[in-house]
């Protein structure tokens, strides 16, 4: 087994030659990206001072300290021991001399939004890098200008580079068409300093990292897990808090699945986050047959976490729909691998969100793993699989996704010959040292 990094004109490109091995030992995942963001944001906007502890220092993170850095908040140097946030309270961000950018990350436009919208008086200007001009932000934005916000932007007000003007905003219940942790989460900060109260109620229970973390700051919320419905009170202040930030398990994700389809594999995830509205990787991998196990579970400042250990084992074909997709949303394309190894027929149906990604995800995935040997067929909410076709290497792009460039890299894992992927450095994103995790577990 082989696995070499080459820099091109381009980017840089992952090159794994594929043969017989087993994957042992054990592994420590980043800092859960959602979490970390959260920390950052809800530190800058709480008084006094937050210390967090495990952030995750991928590119999306640096993106979120650098916007509140620039509204006005002090963040020492990001690092994973211990970083000190001494926030301005609510109401108190200045205006930046420059635009805002959200690089790569749709949580930190679509989050801070629902901010910058609430600041009365105050005008923003917000971007990103051109994957994310593209990505839709309607869905916030409507809610937020039903509340009262004002804001400008391309194509119809939908689309970055967009411009704000803060406003004093009015509490409302919004009915989410969609189950987005994204979409509840802007709406929820805005109704922070809303008049009244804020209430979200979405169709399926999406992530509740921002519930969990705004209860610890000191916002009032009152949570109906019956109608998936959940409100805010207005004009509450927040107060910093000490963060211990869990692994991020959809980055533990890309290792349940290696260790699960390469033979006599034996694999100890330390560590990983297993919040109820984010395990459906764990039952969608136990649907299929997978040899999964919790050790050593316990809570660390209000979110569950456990240490996941996963052995080989024959996967079989299975559906993955509905109320569990908005809980697995981000590990779609790594499950795809694994149905490309599993018998029979995997099906995977309401995915349409995955198109409005970092990248058109079900048209990257069905392509690029098509290349190497798969078959795929496309729907516009999701995929059919047939298992068990054996995957050859091949070159393939990145599509600058980083949850498709590590899938891909597993997949690899389990071809025969050499997989070349372009574009590799975007792993970064969320998971920095995802290629020396992968040459350690091989070398054990």
């Amino acid at each position: 087994m082989s696995i070499v990094t080459q820099t091109t004109t381009t980017g840089e490109n992952l090159i794994i030659q594929g043969q017989n091995f087993s994957l042992q030992g054990t592994i420590k995942v980043p800092g859960d990206k959602s979490i970390s963001h959260r920390a950052l944001m809800l530190g800058a906007i709480a008084t006094g001072e937050t210390i967090i502890e495990g952030l995750l220092l991928g590119e999306d993170p640096r993106s979120t300290a650098a916007c509140f850095q620039a509204l006005g908040a002090e963040i020492s140097q990001l690092n994973t021991e211990k970083v000190i946030v001494k926030g301005i309270g609510l109401g108190n961000f200045q205006e930046p001399t420059d635009v805002l950018n959200a690089g790569n990350s749709g949580t930190t436009l679509r989050l801070m939004l629902g901010l910058l919208a609430s600041q009365p008086d105050k005008f923003f200007t917000v971007t990103g890098d051109h994957s994310l001009r593209s990505r839709p932000m309607s869905r916030v934005i409507k809610p937020l200008t039903q509340m009262g916000a004002k804001i400008w932007g391309r194509k119809g007000h939908t689309l970055a580079p967009l411009a704000i003007q803060g406003q004093q905003l009015k509490g409302l219940h919004y009915h989410s068409p969609i189950a987005s942790a994204q979409v509840k989460s802007c709406i929820l900060l805005a109704g922070l300093m809303a008049d009244g109260k804020t209430t979200v109620t979405e169709p399926a229970l999406s992530r509740d990292h921002s519930e969990r973390m705004l209860t610890a700051f000191g916002a009032h919320l009152d949570i109906d897990p019956e109608t998936h419905s959940v409100t805010i009170t207005g004009n509450s202040q927040l107060t910093g808090q000490k963060v211990v930030v869990p692994g991020d398990i959809s980055s533990a994700a890309f290792w349940l699945v290696a260790g699960a389809i390469i033979p006599d594999s034996n694999l100890l995830i330390e560590n990983v986050g297993i919040n109820p509205t984010r395990t459906g990787i764990l039952e969608a991998l136990q649907m299929m047959g997978a040899d999964i196990s919790l050790e050593n579970e316990r809570i660390v400042t209000g979110e569950p976490v456990a240490d996941l250990r996963v052995k080989y084992s024959q996967l079989k074909g299975c559906t993955i729909e509905g109320d569990l997709i908005p809980r697995l949303i981000d590990e779609i394309p790594i499950l795809a691998v694994a149905a490309t190894f599993a018998q029979g027929t995997t099906l995977i149906k309401d995915a349409e969100e995955l198109r409005v990604k970092e990248s058109d995800r079900l048209a990257a995935v069905a392509s690029e793993l098509t290349k190497m040997g798969a078959k795929i067929t496309e729907f516009a909410d999701g995929l059919e699989i047939t298992g068990q076709t054996p995957l050859t290497g091949s070159m393939v792009e990145s599509y600058h996704d980083h949850r498709l460039t590590m899938s891909l890299a597993i997949a690899a894992l389990g071809s025969q010959g050499e997989t070349i992927i372009q574009g590799a450095e975007a792993a970064s994103i969320s998971y920095p040292n995802f290629i020396s995790t992968l040459q350690l577990i091989i070398d054990n």
